[in-house]
């Protein structure tokens, strides 16, 4: 459980699918220089760095990956967005389920869970047929928190604290992309939300949660240590600072079912209804314009430090967008009692 994710694993859990998953991986990203730079540009820098002729490798690289794209019978695709096996990535009908995909640690993270988590978002982000983003764990749970295992190994060294965004940083860049996802996030939780697991269910826009599960920040009183994975920018925004106080002092389980009463998540729900929840809810996001979805996302974040004022003229900005996008469908959808179609137009 917990955090502690930011020292250098030294052996760790590699899960590799041999040959065939080594050659897909050199197919999407074109060799070691451009997947370097890709993992580079996936945290904002770099842009500059692409020859003509890497650039041209890199635009057949991708149509090459998408034409090894599976059809698997259902109308879903399951495509190879994750170089280390820890994830999985299936596409259907607009909906990108990410699956944590460590079962046997009840997908605690390591490096190569989060490096698999940000190639599956980079993959969300250069797919304009995406249209929502369900992030979920494999097996009985939803996330462990980081994997302790090397941590609590006699003689191991976890006094090199990497720099968050440093090129050896896996971590708080997948965070960072997944809070800035282009489409709607929902954290489907179908098990325990432990440490850095419970920052990964906060970062998602929404989170369905079975209840018997519950969701607990580990970091103080088990760890010694800060809670991160943006823990400490979500909780008292969502469950107040008293509550965030309590969780992180304390370490106490929460319920899902207290979790929904406190605000932390957005529903609880019986575990045998929550593909049908998940379900409902997909269907509803999948339908509306990412860049609307995109826009309230950053209106309610500043909304907590905006003033009354400031957070009329944020309002006001975004309108000036999205009226002239959106807002005739919306009223001819309205009038003619039906659903609204709004074309995948990111910001």
């Amino acid at each position: 459980f917990g955090g502690g994710h930011r020292h250098r694993e030294r052996g760790g859990h590699r899960r590799r699918n041999g040959s065939d998953a080594d050659a897909s991986a050199a197919v999407r990203f074109g060799g070691g220089r451009v997947r370097g730079v890709l993992l580079a540009r996936r945290r904002g820098r770099l842009d500059h760095l692409l020859t003509r002729d890497e650039r041209r490798l890199l635009r057949d690289a991708r149509h090459e990956h998408r034409a090894l794209r599976s059809g698997r019978g259902d109308g879903s695709e399951a495509v190879e967005a994750a170089t280390n096996g820890s994830v999985r990535f299936d596409l259907e009908d607009g909906v990108a389920t990410i699956t944590l995909d460590r079962p046997e640690t009840l997908n605690s993270m390591n490096d190569d869970l989060m490096q698999d988590l940000s190639s599956a978002l980079s993959e969300v982000e250069q797919n304009q047929e995406v249209r929502v983003a369900v992030i979920t764990g494999a097996g009985r749970g939803f996330c462990s928190g980081a994997d302790l295992n090397n941590a609590a190994e006699t003689g191991s060294d976890i006094t090199n604290v990497t720099p968050a965004f440093s090129d050896s940083d896996f971590f708080n860049p997948a965070l960072r992309s997944l809070h800035q996802c282009p489409v709607p996030t929902v954290a489907r939780v179908n098990g325990v939300a432990a440490g850095g697991g419970l920052g990964i269910a906060l970062a998602c826009d929404i989170q369905i949660a079975v209840r018997s599960t519950f969701f607990v920040a580990t970091f103080g009183p088990r760890l010694g240590i800060v809670p991160d994975m943006g823990s400490t920018w979500s909780l008292p925004r969502r469950a107040g600072r008293a509550r965030a106080m309590g969780m992180a002092m304390l370490g106490e389980r929460i319920s899902a079912e207290q979790a929904a009463d406190w605000g932390l998540i957005w529903k609880c729900v019986d575990d045998e209804n929550l593909d049908g929840e998940i379900q409902i809810a997909t269907e509803t996001l999948k339908r509306t314009s990412p860049d609307a979805m995109l826009r309230i996302r950053q209106s309610i974040d500043l909304a907590s430090t905006n003033t009354f004022a400031d957070q009329l003229t944020t309002e006001m900005e975004h309108q000036a967008v999205l009226i002239p996008r959106n807002m005739q469908e919306g009223a001819q959808a309205f009038l003619e009692k039906r659903d609204p179609f709004f074309d995948g137009t990111r910001s």
